[in-house]
């Protein structure tokens, strides 16, 4: 995960990807090494007119009204309305982050679903 960036390099990736997270709504992908041959998850965030991730994940970090959770390979259904935060999609080759204001996330059957602005 983030552990393998060194200390100066992760204030400034982390500082970049929630300066373009709060411009476009995404950020630039964070190099991770660590994900190769771990199980994934298929994951799409998405809102009415824009998809902002669709493809293959390890875990998924975001928060509800009960804070911070992850959802990894294998959960159990769940579905939660999140708060304001970046959503973390870690992926087998880095990181993306999703600044979400309001959402519906739905896990079901190794597939999590995020519907953005609802």
């Amino acid at each position: 995960m983030a552990d393998d960036v060194k200390p100066d390099d992760k204030a400034g990736s982390a500082g970049a990807a929630a300066a373009a997270a709060a411009v476009g709504g995404e950020a630039p992908k964070i190099p991770s090494a660590n994900n190769a041959g771990k199980p994934t998850m298929s994951v799409k965030v998405y809102a009415p007119f824009k998809v902002y991730y669709e493809g293959e994940a390890v875990s998924v970090t975001a928060v509800n009204e009960s804070g911070p959770f992850d959802i990894l390979p294998k959960h159990h259904n769940f579905l939660c309305m999140l708060v304001p935060c970046d959503l973390l999609i870690e992926t087998p080759t880095g990181q993306e982050i999703v600044k979400i204001s309001r959402a519906l996330m739905h896990v079901k059957a190794e597939a999590v679903t995020v519907f953005v602005d609802v």
